[in-house]
């Protein structure tokens, strides 16, 4: 269903994922959107050249997020949509990304759930599907993965681990999402769990964008690989990291 945002009178909120990073991954949907919005409010990892596609007269808020410092704290994020749609503006929440995959999305929607606002969602391609294509990988195959598994590298919120056995022993490859930092921790885990010490493995950092670079290694070389990467990069851990070097088109592009 297409909503004909011009024709509210009151609020209206459209949370929408702008991809990983190669502004060309954007979604039609989510063009126009934004072209449309009286406010955006956007993360860190949105790209200037989608910013730039926002109307001048639109009002840019940011609350960007980095590793261990948020710009402004998710309640306060939570509010500052429900009073800018109570003000009856049109506002496009913008996240790298996709929205609903470790993207708190879910969470800005319950509130505005809670005070009654209209709100759409608009999917973006997410890091792990759109980092690992243009690094060549693929999530599955016949001959290597019957599955994915996207895990966050950071601590749950209830304190709960990650069940490290199911991943270890599951004929899947494994994305972990803000996992650089945890790279140690996560290597041990597997590793203990059954893990082989040569399973390929892979850091991408600036995914889909043109300074990507793509780390290479065995699962026990993970921690080392990590100290030459930095934010934002994704983990991929799994047979499939084999064929990069053979699949990596967009290094010659």
């Amino acid at each position: 269903m297409t909503i004909n945002l011009t024709s509210l009178n009151h609020g209206f909120v459209s949370l929408v994922g702008a991809g990983p990073g190669d502004p060309d991954l954007l979604t039609v949907k989510g063009y126009r959107v934004i072209e449309q919005a009286d406010v955006v409010v956007y993360d860190r990892l949105v790209s200037a050249e989608i910013l730039a596609l926002a109307s001048n007269k639109a009002e840019m808020i940011y609350v960007g997020k980095k590793l261990d410092f948020h710009c402004v704290p998710q309640e306060q994020i939570n509010q500052l949509l429900v009073d800018k749609a109570l003000q009856g503006k049109r506002v496009v929440r913008l996240k790298g990304g996709d929205s609903f995959i470790f993207g708190r999305g879910g969470e800005e929607l319950e509130t505005l759930a809670e005070y009654n606002i209209r709100f759409e969602v608009v999917p973006g391609i997410t890091a792990a599907a759109g980092a690992t294509a243009y690094a060549g990988i693929p999530l599955t195959h016949r001959d290597h993965a019957q599955a994915v598994q996207f895990i966050t590298g950071h601590v749950q919120k209830d304190g709960k681990e990650i069940d490290w056995s199911a991943a270890a022993q599951s004929n899947s490859t494994l994305v972990f999402y803000m996992g650089l930092k945890q790279s140690g921790y996560i290597a041990d885990k597997l590793l203990t769990h059954g893990l082989s010490q040569e399973m390929p493995c892979a850091i991408i950092e600036n995914g889909t964008r043109r300074e990507q670079k793509v780390y290479r290694g065995n699962l026990v070389d993970l921690p080392n690989l990590a100290k030459r990467a930095q934010s934002p990069a994704l983990i991929v851990v799994g047979s499939v990291v084999s064929l990069h070097e053979k699949l990596d088109w967009f290094k010659s592009c």
